[in-house]
């Protein structure tokens, strides 16, 4: 399809959808990262709708500056999936168990462990780097040191939202009706207190005084204030990770446990929020994805739909002009509130059927049709990825 510039902005602004279909709140959120004296360029992902500051599905390259709000709040929130040797036939008829034994390991929603995670007794878990790993948990902003606990209780929890747990079959070609594994997740409540704490910082520097939106306030290189960011920015990254690392490790368990046959290929994880030192033209540049994964050439991906329509497992083909990025997802095309007004739970019945799955008032917002059409979505990107596996999910757990 290609980009389309949007107009009246002094950075180039390129995007990957219909300009004129983008919500008014969210072009206007646009124009203003566009007007900003840091930005480079801004790319516009197919999935785009309004959020806090900056426009979810927004790619912003910065010089020497960065916006923690263009992050977002859960700061590395990202993918993670792996194929499994099993197909469709190996799976029963009634998928309630498996789902059952999911739930009972991982916990989900707002919930966190009696106690931390032995993460040296997780089978297929990379063990290298832990103890570093927390040790750096004492330099991080001061305000966070009494929710340490916490966080090494919500290691290898799910949390709620649009965050998920999957079991899925390929869908079409040679390996049609093999199994994958799959779960969104972020940085839990450490990665949403560390950038709450830096907006409110940035908000109140001089430099950020007559920004058009003050959601949009910077840090700059070079300052205290840039260098703390950082330093807890690239620390709750990896807390993500890791997050991601032991639920996919602790998910191929449960797996393994009633398939004991079962064998895993190696995994995929991706970022969807969060910050990368990159160069483009020779300029360096700090880009922030908020909503989008990095799409650079041979880069493997996952673009989810929605708990009832599906995914796709993707390779980048490195576009500059996207500062070789591709979309998260489908992205919303109406807000939770609007979605709760709109369906019911036998609605979210029927956009689900045949999936195993929560179909519960809780969950409504979450209803496929709160969704924008994944396979519009992927037909506009495809300049930016290749397709290489669809999955449709059979089993969907939700906080």
């Amino acid at each position: 399809m290609g980009f389309t510039p949007l107009a009246g902005t002094r950075a180039p602004v390129r995007v990957w959808t219909d300009p004129y279909a983008i919500e008014p709140q969210a072009a206007k959120q646009l124009r203003n990262i566009g007007a900003l004296p840091w930005v480079q360029g801004v790319a516009v992902m197919p999935d785009v709708h309004f959020g806090k500051g900056a426009t979810v599905g927004s790619v912003i390259a910065m010089r020497q500056a960065v916006s923690p709000a263009a992050v977002g709040v859960d700061i590395g929130c990202g993918m993670s999936a792996v194929r499994t040797s099993l197909t469709a036939g190996d799976l029963p008829d009634d998928l309630a168990g498996l789902r059952s034994a999911i739930e009972a390991t991982i916990p989900v929603g707002f919930a966190q462990r009696k106690d931390s995670v032995d993460t040296r007794r997780i089978r297929g878990l990379e063990q290298a780097g832990w103890d570093d790993f927390w040790n750096r948990f004492a330099g991080l902003d001061r305000r966070v040191a009494q929710l340490e606990t916490r966080a090494q209780r919500q290691i290898g929890t799910l949390g709620g939202g649009n965050h998920f747990i999957e079991v899925c079959l390929e869908q079409g070609g040679a390996d049609e009706g093999r199994v994958w594994l799959m779960l969104h997740s972020g940085s839990r409540n450490i990665g949403k207190e560390l950038a709450e704490r830096h907006i409110g910082v940035a908000r109140g520097l001089p430099h950020n005084v007559d920004l058009p939106d003050r959601d949009l306030a910077v840090f700059l290189t070079g300052t205290p204030e840039m260098d703390a960011y950082r330093r807890d920015l690239w620390w709750a990254q990896e807390y993500a990770r890791r997050n991601r690392a032991v639920m996919l490790a602790l998910l191929c368990g449960v797996v393994r446990e009633h398939f004991p046959q079962v064998s895993y290929d190696e995994s995929i994880s991706c970022h969807h929020n969060y910050v990368s030192e990159e160069n483009y033209g020779g300029v360096d540049v700090l880009v922030t994805r908020k909503g989008a994964i990095r799409a650079g050439r041979g880069d493997l991906g996952i673009i989810p739909g929605s708990m009832g329509t599906g995914s796709y497992i993707v390779r980048g083909r490195g576009n500059p002009d996207a500062y070789c990025s591709a979309s998260h997802g489908a992205g919303r095309r109406m807000s939770r509130a609007q979605a709760k007004r709109t369906f019911s739970t036998e609605d979210l019945a029927e956009q689900t059927a045949g999936v195993e799955c929560r179909k519960d008032a809780g969950v409504v917002d979450e209803i496929p049709g709160a969704y924008k059409d994944i396979t519009e979505v992927m037909a506009q990107q495809e300049d930016l990825v290749e397709v290489v596996a669809h999955l449709k999910q059979v089993v969907c757990v939700k906080g």
